[in-house]
C-alpha cells in the first residue's frame, strides 16, 4: 500500500508540474502527456532521481482539470475572499488547486481528508509553510461545496 501511496502523490506532483507546462506554454495535451511519460515520470534529470508515479492517475488529474476548468475554476475562485480572482493566485498555486479540486470533485474513492493532505504537501514542495495553509482552507471550503 506504501508504494502505491508514493506513487500516488509522485503522480500528483507531476500533474501540477505538467498543468504549469499546459498553462504557460500551452502545450498540446497529447504531447504533454506523451512527454511526461518518456521523459519525466520516474526519470533522472540532472541528477535529481524522479519518484516513480502511477500514470493512469497523472493522466487522469491532468485531463481531469482541463476537461473540466471552467467549473474547477468556478469552485476555487467562490472559496477567494472577496476581491480577490484566479489572476492574482501565482500560476504554480493555480495548478495545485485545480488538481486538487479536480480530486475532491472526481475521485470519490480517495478519502478528503487525504486529497487535501496531498495537495498541501505538494504546496510544501514550492511554497511556505504560510501558503500551504492556504492551500489547505481552500480545498477545505471546495470539499465542503462538492462533497457534502
Amino acid at each position: 500500500m506504501k508504494a502505491r501511496s508514493q506513487a500516488r502523490a509522485a503522480a500528483r506532483l507531476a500533474a501540477v508540474q505538467a498543468l504549469y507546462q499546459r498553462e504557460m506554454e500551452g502545450t498540446a495535451m497529447a504531447q504533454l502527456l506523451d512527454e511526461f511519460h518518456r521523459h519525466r515520470l520516474g526519470a533522472e534529470i540532472e541528477g535529481d532521481q524522479y519518484a516513480e508515479a502511477e500514470t493512469a492517475f497523472f493522466d487522469a488529474v491532468v485531463q481531469g482539470v482541463d476537461a473540466r476548468l471552467d467549473e474547477i475554476d468556478a469552485l476555487i475562485e467562490g472559496r477567494l475572499a472577496e476581491g480577490w480572482k484566479l489572476d492574482r493566485l501565482d500560476k504554480t498555486m493555480l495548478q495545485i488547486l485545480r488538481a486538487g479540486a479536480w480530486e475532491l470533485l472526481a475521485r470519490a474513492d480517495v478519502p478528503t481528508a487525504a486529497a487535501i493532505s496531498e495537495y498541501v504537501d505538494v504546496a510544501h514542495a514550492f511554497f511556505e509553510p504560510r501558503e500551504a495553509k492556504f492551500v489547505n482552507g481552500v480545498l477545505d471550503g471546495v470539499a465542503k461545496v462538492v462533497r457534502s
